[in-house]
């Protein structure tokens, strides 16, 4: 089983266990609308030996115009349990885009208590560069009964970040392109402001991650968190546009040894569309 002081693990690694009847390898691939592509028909068309497709948009609270909100923690038991994941069950997370949606994913476990949970350093991308197996068709396996065990303090909803705006006690991180953040390029969602919330810090999710989509070496990590201003005693919000590329920090920062880092769910989907939130523009 994988260290829980380190939230990666190698290909090698999942290359010795993946037989293992105590991990369920998750494709949890997802992209936004604007790139027109389809993640389950991907995962049909090639995807690791004996993982199972996670849809970031299908389990999710859909009694919101938000994309793919946390769902209820019985919503989420259910269909993380038909995936054969159980709560002895080791769950390695993947995806095709380096490691956007597998953050979100192994955010998300955590978020229901569960912390055996990895993401794969590198992805389907790197399985497949290293000319490892891959497999098409749909994966069938064995369910398993999962009982969640909801963790707040990992969620911030509108109103927490609201209310903690301007407070020296926190450090709110903003994972957009610097471009979004400072309101000079355009949201790629209709009708949202650009900008960003006041008090926020621009950490884009790509300067933690290299070119291949494998996270940066933990040195490298440590110094654009510090550049940052991020201080080892104040928490940390992380947000993004809808959730997802904010789970990247936590995870870079859970590499770091901040695993009590919380994720803005609505993000700045749900902030640039309110007239009652606060906007900042420029750096």
């Amino acid at each position: 089983m994988p260290s829980h002081t380190d939230p990666l693990v190698s290909t090698d690694w999942l290359a010795e266990r993946l037989e293992s009847d105590d991990i369920v390898v998750l494709d949890a691939s997802w992209h936004m609308p604007a790139a027109a592509r389809d993640p389950a028909a991907e995962f049909l068309a090639a995807h690791i030996p004996g993982a199972r497709f996670f849809d970031i948009d299908g389990v999710a609270d859909h009694t919101t115009d938000l994309p793919h909100m946390l769902p209820s923690p019985e919503a989420f038991a259910a269909a993380i349990g038909a995936l054969g994941v159980g709560n002895e069950t080791t769950v390695v997370a993947y995806d095709g885009n380096g490691l956007i949606a597998s953050a979100r994913l192994w955010w998300t476990l955590r978020v229901m208590g569960h912390d055996k949970v990895v993401v794969l350093d590198g992805g389907l991308t790197k399985w497949r560069t290293e000319g490892r197996a891959v497999e098409s068709g749909d994966a069938l396996g064995p369910t398993r009964n999962f009982t969640p065990n909801f963790r707040p303090e990992l969620v911030r909803d509108f109103e927490a970040v609201k209310a903690s705006l301007g407070a020296p006690a926190l450090c709110l991180l903003d994972a957009r392109p610097a471009g979004r953040f400072t309101g000079e390029v355009q949201e790629p969602r209709a009708g949202l402001r650009g900008g960003h919330m006041p008090g926020a810090k621009s950490v884009p999710q790509s300067v933690v991650v290299t070119s291949d989509g494998r996270l940066k070496p933990t040195e490298d990590l440590a110094a654009i968190f510090a550049r940052a201003g991020v201080a080892a005693d104040k928490p940390i919000v992380t947000t993004c546009g809808s959730g997802v590329t904010a789970s990247t920090l936590a995870l870079a920062l859970a590499r770091l040894g901040r695993w009590d880092v919380a994720v803005y769910d609505g993000s700045w989907t749900e902030w640039g569309g309110r007239a009652d939130a606060p906007v900042a523009v420029g750096a």
